[in-house]
Parts: structure tokens; C-alpha cells; sequence
């Protein structure tokens, strides 16, 4: 059983202090025009601008570099929709030692290519038959590889908690904290930074309507699965939340807002159009909640957490026509 603090403030410090000079400290944007549309003054953490392309990068580089030299000799293994792929790759090589990524056979070409050139070795599945946590498992046993998990280990929360202390740190007091949930481990590491620094802070989180697991399971008060999603949020494609992540947001979570899949190709197109930043369905999930007023009591200060960009112009395109 998880210990019922898996996870500190002072876990997420710690991580911020080993990803420093590594990691990207992203920047925090402000916008006229979408603090009018929102009624609430609105701080944008642009996790789209960090390495790899999403935040995925913190956690993954904070579990790795604490693995001992005789395992990084040995290598990594991981596997994912994309962003955390790519993100352990990254950091392996960072590292000086390799990786072996098991990823859906349909993930999006950028995100396989994009793994790919980190160096890393990719083994395909079916995500619709397929379970990766199995395969993971078994590939990392059968090759004595350590297994940096998306979102299921403490160090890889404490390191994506560390965009949220970054976000406080430059736009101080919030009253709510919006950010999108897919296996719930940036939104966890979040909670905890923000919680943390700002007891009276809201933490809502953003799902997808068609993968509304953390929801679910949230009302339900345990884990709760459902059909694999079929979303253009390709990254929030969670069918049921991580046991340790879930023990952790069913405690610090105060709400999920669900989004359709046109109101994250609205904000998609308003992130393109008036913040002059790309981001990926996923990475645009928690700006839609607030672009659709789906976040209720408004805050007066709010933070919002752009989680990823890898999308490739005829992707994004795509997208937009609808």
C-alpha cells in the first residue's frame, strides 16, 4: 500500500533544485484578451515551451537521475502515448545511458520519430488489446532495465509538481489552479506543490468527456475504469487512474471539469491565434475548462498549466478544421 504521504512539498523542492539548469523554467504568460473572455486574471504556465515539448520532461529526468550508476548502465524503460516517451529518452541520454520506450502502435508519427531521434529503442503495441503496464514490466525484467513509470512512481510526481511551483513562484497568490488529467501525476505533483505553498488554493482538474476516469472514480471514492477514451486528447487517453496518483488526488483535488473535444480545438485555436503558442489537445484540455466556463466559483486569480505542444503542423491543421 502507498504510504499516505508518498509525495511533500518538500519532495517537489528537492526535484526542482536536481532538474535546475536541466529542465526548462517555461514561462508564464498574461493575456488582456482571455482575462476579458474568463473574468478572472489568468497565468498561463507554458509547459508546451519545456524540453521534449511537455512537462513529462521534470518527472522523467528527476526519477532517472536518481537511479545508482550500475543501473543507468544497464538502461531505462518506459513506455507511453508520446510525451513521456519522448521525455525518458531525453533524459537517458542526458544521462549517458539508453532507452527502451513501448508505445501504441497509432501514436501520432511526430511523437514516434521524435522518440526515436533521442536514441531510444520503441516497441509498438495495440492499445485497444494490449496492456503496456504488462509489457513494460515484463520487457524491463527481461532485460534488467530500471522502469521510470508515466506517472505511477513519487519522484516522477515530485517533478512534475516542480511546473507548478514554478508558476507560484512568478505569479505569487492564486486562488485556483486548473491543469489537465490524464493518468493524474502532473496534476498530483501539482496539488501537492500548490497545496502546499497555498493551503486555501483550489485544484481542479480537466478531463476529457469521453475519458472522464479520475471523475468517476472520484465521485465513486475508489478507482474507477472505463473504455479506453477515444479523444483527440490523445494524451489524456487514461482508461483508469494511477493507484499512487489517486491516492493523492482523492485528497487534494477539489473538482474535475470536463471538456469536449471542439471546446479543446477552441482553445487550441485561441492559444494560436492570441497567445502565439502552440499546444497540443492535451496540453489545451485546462484552458478550454476556462475558455467554456466550466470552472465554477470563478477565481479571482487563476493558474492554468499548458501541459504539452508535440503536435506536427498537418496534425494541428487537421485539428482545426474540425
Amino acid at each position: 500500500m502507498p504510504h499516505s504521504q508518498p509525495v511533500t512539498l518538500q519532495d517537489v523542492q528537492e526535484a526542482a533544485q536536481r532538474i535546475k539548469g536541466v529542465a526548462h523554467r517555461t514561462p508564464v504568460l498574461r493575456s488582456r484578451t482571455l482575462d476579458e473572455l474568463v473574468g478572472a486574471e489568468v497565468h498561463i504556465k507554458c509547459e508546451n515551451l519545456q524540453r521534449i515539448g511537455a512537462f513529462k520532461f521534470r518527472g522523467a529526468y528527476n526519477a532517472a537521475s536518481r537511479l545508482s550508476a550500475e543501473q543507468l548502465a544497464k538502461g531505462i524503460a518506459a513506455y507511453s502515448s508520446g510525451n513521456h516517451a519522448q521525455a525518458v529518452a531525453l533524459a537517458a541520454r542526458e544521462l549517458g545511458t539508453t532507452a527502451v520506450i513501448v508505445m501504441p502502435e497509432d501514436t501520432p508519427r511526430s511523437k514516434l520519430e521524435a522518440t526515436a531521434d533521442y536514441g531510444a529503442e520503441i516497441v509498438t503495441y495495440d492499445r485497444y488489446t494490449g496492456d503496456r503496464v504488462a509489457i513494460g514490466e515484463a520487457l524491463a525484467a527481461d532485460r534488467g532495465l530500471a522502469l521510470v513509470p508515466p506517472y505511477e512512481h513519487p519522484h516522477v510526481i515530485a517533478g512534475q509538481g516542480t511546473a507548478a511551483l514554478e508558476l507560484i513562484e512568478e505569479a505569487g497568490e492564486l486562488d485556483a489552479l486548473v491543469v489537465p488529467v490524464g493518468g493524474g501525476g502532473l496534476i498530483a505533483g501539482s496539488a501537492v506543490a500548490a497545496k502546499g505553498l497555498l493551503p486555501g488554493v483550489r485544484v481542479i482538474g480537466v478531463e476529457p468527456e469521453a475519458g472522464d476516469d479520475t471523475k468517476r472514480s472520484l465521485e465513486a471514492g475508489h478507482r474507477v475504469a472505463i473504455p479506453v477514451p477515444r479523444t483527440i486528447a490523445d494524451g489524456q487517453a487514461a482508461d483508469i487512474p494511477g493507484e499512487l496518483t489517486f491516492s493523492l488526488n482523492k485528497r487534494l483535488l477539489d473538482g474535475i471539469s470536463l471538456v469536449s473535444d471542439d471546446q479543446i480545438r477552441d482553445a487550441m485555436r485561441f492559444a494560436f491565434e492570441r497567445l502565439k503558442t502552440v499546444v497540443e489537445p492535451s496540453g489545451a484540455s485546462a484552458l478550454a475548462a476556462l475558455l467554456a466556463h466550466r470552472v465554477d466559483p470563478l477565481p479571482r486569480r487563476v493558474g492554468v498549466i499548458l501541459s504539452g505542444g508535440n503536435v506536427s503542423a498537418e496534425r494541428f491543421t487537421e485539428l482545426l478544421r474540425g
